[in-house]
């Protein structure tokens, strides 16, 4: 009975690190490796995974999860989200993508790929290069390079 069961639990665990392959972040890998564990531990050694299955499981699962961890963080490593603080567009230079006017903040300005809404002193036609004086809320202030 013992062998059914011990088989059962690696041949359940080696399912859901098969589902873990096929449809990677489903988070089954650490599920499956205890079975797989705690079942190879019943087929060999019956007596320790009778006695000691608790600490079997809790010391796999800690394991495995730790080797997960590093595992999905090596295959996609974090990225930093892109965001662009008022604090540091000033001195950046962009191009006009629409017509800036003074008192408006209709005219739209690109800036590292990312679009701004734009007033000036004096009206920039699009495509002329212009340079951040500074930021204010979330449009920015530019002038004609």
């Amino acid at each position: 009975m013992e062998l059914d069961v011990g088989w059962l639990m690696v041949i359940i665990g080696l399912g859901l690190l098969i589902l873990e392959a096929a449809q990677p972040g489903f988070f089954v890998a650490v599920p499956g490796t205890i079975l797989i564990v705690l079942g190879a531990v019943t087929l060999f050694i019956p007596e320790i995974a009778q006695d000691y299955a608790p600490v079997i499981i809790v010391v796999t699962a800690v394991i495995s999860c730790i080797l997960t961890i590093t595992f999905y963080r090596k295959m996609a490593p974090g990225q930093k989200p892109l965001s662009t603080s008022m604090d540091n567009l000033a001195g950046k230079e962009g191009v006009v993508v629409k017509k800036v006017t003074p008192d408006s903040i209709k005219g739209k300005v690109e800036i590292d790929n990312q679009m701004w809404s734009a007033t000036a002193d004096t009206i920039i036609d699009e495509g002329k290069k212009v340079i951040i004086i500074s930021s204010e809320g979330v449009h920015i202030k530019i002038k004609e390079i």
